[in-house]
């Protein structure tokens, strides 16, 4: 009889416990440029990207806080309460950016010396994305991606690579990785450069962090000299781009 009441106790607390959390799926409504939106659980660090269609799932709690991010668009918070989570399922539409300003004021402790403000900063190895809780593809991709040209020849035809290039398979496979490759330098770059250096060298909020350096690295080429540890060139780009950024920022809020 007590194991029989302790299998219930597990049973019902185990019950409990997996509907903490759900797999919420959402849209993005947008009028264009609906794929490739970022989706961060600012209290899980789960992250998600819109497909072709603005379509996305991500797993959330009740009460978590999503903020969806696009170069295009000005980024957007949305709470998950409880009407969105028992429906398990979001649809957003993100406001254009538009008017860009021309000046805005930074911080005031660079010094311009790109030399003596890196050594202000402390340079850990790179981490793994897992270290920061978000996803990517692991490894050297396993699938090749046959090129159109390669599947018919003289000697053969891919049938199984002519229906991929076909259905949009190999498309969706390239943004994939795109995306994950994408998400292992925002997460490096976050714990190289936290939100409080941001905020103290060039202003950026710190609620702003993953949302500005996600920018960087869209519009820039900062993702490579990073790989290759040219870091006085990604100071020199946070420090443009934050321009840039706090004008889209001040922009929205007019």
């Amino acid at each position: 009889m007590k194991q029989l009441y302790l299998l219930i106790v597990l049973l019902t607390f185990t019950h409990a416990f997996s509907q903490e959390s759900i797999v919420l799926q959402g849209k993005v409504t947008n009028e264009k440029d609906v794929e490739g939106i970022h989706i961060l659980n600012t209290s899980s660090r789960y992250n998600s990207v819109t497909d072709l269609y603005g379509n996305f799932a991500i797993t959330v709690k009740r009460a978590d806080t999503l903020v969806f991010s696009s170069v295009h668009y000005a980024p957007k918070k949305v709470a998950v309460t409880p009407e969105i989570f028992e429906k398990s399922l979001v649809v957003v539409t993100l406001e254009p950016l538009i008017n860009e300003l021309d000046e805005v004021m930074l911080g005031p402790n660079l010094t311009g010396d790109l030399k003596t403000d890196i050594e202000k900063i402390p340079v850990e190895d790179p981490k793994n994305f897992k270290d920061f809780g978000l996803p990517g593809f692991e490894g050297v991709p396993e699938e090749r991606i046959v090129p159109l040209a390669s599947a018919i020849t003289i000697t053969r035809v891919d049938i199984e690579a002519i229906y991929k290039h076909l259905s949009g398979y190999y498309r969706k496979l390239r943004l994939r990785r795109k995306w994950d490759a994408e998400n292992v330098i925002v997460a490096n770059l976050l714990i190289d450069y936290p939100s409080g250096f941001l905020q103290e060298s060039f202003a950026i909020p710190e609620s702003r962090s993953y949302d500005f350096i996600l920018f960087c690295v869209e519009s820039t080429s900062i993702a490579q000299h990073y790989r290759t540890r040219n870091y006085a060139e990604v100071i020199s780009i946070f420090s443009t781009q934050s321009k840039v950024y706090l004008q889209r920022m001040e922009s929205k809020e007019e």
